[in-house]
């Protein structure tokens, strides 16, 4: 029998603990021989990263037990962290970030790189087969006491053990080379601040010479405003690669002779933003065919009818994994999510149409009590449209009393170059279940709908951002979807900045939950320290080049504005977050104390950008549920009230 209850205090099937257990996920994924190899993050095992092989028979087993932890943080981020060459697997190492080779035969696991004289001092990522002997990759060395005190170089090292041989440092940021296939030059891609790898970046090529080094690189394409995100050598004279000279990431033919043809011309992205490095986005087929990701979604791309086509049998995977993508026996594998599954490794066959899973993965609640997200179009004051996936309360055991409307979450994605997808989200599903609406908002700044969408962000940040996700959460309230006066707004990273800008510039919201957060602008720079190399010059485009917009910078700043303050926060923070450090948040929460404003704030041992482990994801979504509970008094029921502070 269904009971009449008040949104938000529905009981639901769906615990913390099994949003924690559904975190076991696929990345780096690859083909080795007739087997399917893939990186896997376990919660339960402490956010753990292992490696994952399905063997021609159907059987799935793991190559590395623990402590084995496959994972670096070049760029902080990290990139493609193992290959296998042979009989051997090479691979990096979370707890000292060196790199290992594991004889396949034996068993037999021995470093290849040298221990760092600072814990994580030197770093390597984006594994690459190399000359015969020998794996390359990108190594990044701290150079001094700073986060921002980095240097790269695009190195070999020998799998004998033999000392690295550094090939070249063309740019302050790098891609790992690919050798061409004569084994006469290799290609990469750099670029240098204060560029993103979505803003410009260049694909380089050189010969190798006899010692093993590259001689003088020359720039086959890219520019300040044409970024390369994925290259592959096609022959000796030529290669396949992603760039945007139209406004849209499009598969080119790029010549050593310079010459570059788009070949397939189409308003989609077949490409995004290189936050890892190794990302895919397209893999050849054959006969000028090839796999791409258009806007998220898998397709074929046909060189002689110049067309990009979607593949119908994989129309419900609707958000696939840039970290994991590759032809299997003629077939598409890789990870991939739908409105009705989490992500999870597939494979596509092409010809008969149909879609499998290599792996299991959690079973999901009853769809009785999963809300299927559903795409809207929303348009700004100024007549931008806003894309955004509602997610509306749904469970089989409960309705609200009449006339009640549902509180609203409005969950802006990170980046924010990120985009959100119409997937099963167990973590949405964690509140809808329980009668709360979530809409995720692609805001301008998202990728996913060209160069020019993604630049309504530029020296825009704090503006343009919140008020796309005003305008959708508004909206709602104006339609009798939602209740207007339960809106709350909640985010990490980059969008823990633009929940906590909503909150201290307009009046839209009630609460808000702020994750792994960036406060402070004028101290999240290479100069102020609080931020890592890699983005420490991201804010030139997003607000504008110091010291002419120095006061720009302090405006938009949440901290400077907490005085208006439009309601209870909470914050959630990792202590190892070397991307947004603790140092903000902390400063942020300490000027509260005694304003009279509720609000909470907990540090997670262990944590860095983004939370991994499994004790830590149940700590944060059943205190973030209690909170809500609190500001918009409802009950919460089996799960700890969380102590707020004034």
């Amino acid at each position: 029998m269904v009971e009449i209850a008040p949104y938000g205090t529905w009981t639901s099937p769906l615990s913390a603990a099994d949003v924690a257990a559904s975190g076991v996920s696929a990345q780096w994924l690859d083909t080795v021989g007739d087997e399917v190899w893939w990186a896997e993050a376990r919660t339960g095992e402490g956010g753990r990263v292992t490696l994952v092989r399905s063997r021609a028979d159907g059987t799935v087993e793991d190559v590395l037990p623990a402590p084995w932890n496959v994972r670096n943080r070049v760029h902080e981020y990290g990139g493609r962290p193992w290959l296998v060459l042979g009989d051997v697997l090479v691979f990096t190492h979370w707890a000292d970030q060196r790199v290992y080779l594991r004889d396949l035969t034996t068993g037999e696991t021995t470093p290849l790189t040298p221990e760092p004289a600072t814990r994580h001092g030197v770093r390597y990522s984006d594994l690459t087969p190399g000359r015969d002997g020998e794996v390359w990759l990108v190594r990044e060395r701290s150079t001094g006491a700073r986060r921002v005190d980095i240097a790269r170089d695009l190195i070999a090292v020998p799998l004998d053990g033999g000392p690295e041989r550094v090939l070249t440092a063309s740019h302050h940021f790098l891609t790992a080379p690919r050798l061409s296939p004569d084994g006469a030059r290799a290609a990469w891609v750099g670029w240098n601040h204060p560029a993103m790898p979505w803003d410009g970046t260049e694909l380089c090529v050189a010969d190798l010479r006899e010692d093993g080094t590259f001689g003088p690189h020359r720039v086959l394409a890219g520019a300040a405003d044409v970024a390369v995100c994925q290259f592959a050598w096609e022959s000796a004279d030529s290669l396949l690669a992603l760039l945007d000279p139209d406004g849209w990431w499009n598969l080119h033919r790029v010549g050593l002779d310079g010459g570059i043809t788009n070949l397939a011309p189409t308003e989609q992205e077949i490409g995004g933003a290189q936050w890892k490095l190794g990302a895919r986005w397209f893999t050849p087929l054959g006969d000028g065919r090839f796999a791409v990701l258009a806007s998220g979604k898998l397709a074929i791309l046909d060189e002689t009818s110049r067309e990009v086509v979607p593949v119908t049998a994989a129309a419900d995977l609707t958000a696939w994994s840039t970290n994991g993508f590759a032809i299997h026996e003629g077939e598409v594998v890789g990870v991939a999510a739908g409105p009705k599954r989490e992500g999870a490794v597939v494979k596509v066959d092409l010809e008969a149409g149909t879609v499998t899973e290599l792996a299991t993965t959690p079973e999901p609640p009853s769809p009785a009590y999963l809300s299927t997200p559903v795409e809207r179009i929303f348009k700004t004051d100024d007549g931008d449209q806003v894309p955004a996936f509602l997610y509306l309360p749904a469970n089989a055991d409960f309705t609200a009393p009449d006339g009640e409307l549902p509180p609203l979450f409005v969950y802006p994605h990170g980046g924010p170059t990120g985009r959100d997808s119409a997937v099963l989200d167990f973590e949405i599903a964690y509140f809808t279940s329980r009668g709360i609406a979530v809409v995720t908002v692609n805001y301008g700044g998202s990728t996913g709908y060209g160069r020019a969408y993604r630049e309504r962000l530029r020296e825009q940040w704090g503006v343009v951002d919140v008020a796309d996700c005003v305008a959708v959460a508004e909206a709602l309230a104006a339609e009798g979807t939602v209740d207007g006066d339960r809106l709350a707004i909640r985010g990490g990273s980059a969008g823990g900045y633009t929940s906590a800008a909503s909150l201290t510039t307009t009046t839209t919201y009630r609460a808000g939950t702020v994750m792994y957060p960036i406060l402070d602008l004028s101290q999240w720079t290479g100069d102020g320290g609080e931020t890592h190399d890699f983005e420490s010059r991201y804010l030139d485009g997003l607000i504008g080049q110091l010291p002419e917009t120095e006061q720009r910078y302090r405006d938009r700043s949440p901290i400077n504005n907490a005085g208006t303050l439009a309601g209870p926060l909470l914050f959630l923070q990792g202590l190892e977050d070397e991307i947004c450090p603790p140092e903000q948040a902390d400063r942020f929460v300490a000027g509260l104390a005694g304003r009279g404003i509720d609000h909470a704030y907990l540090r997670f041992e262990g944590e860095q950008h983004g939370f991994r482990k499994a004790e830590t994801i149940v700590a944060a979504l059943e205190a973030e549920l209690s909170f809500y509970g609190q500001v918009f008094e409802f009950e919460t029921p089996g799960v700890p009230k969380l102590r707020l502070s004034r």
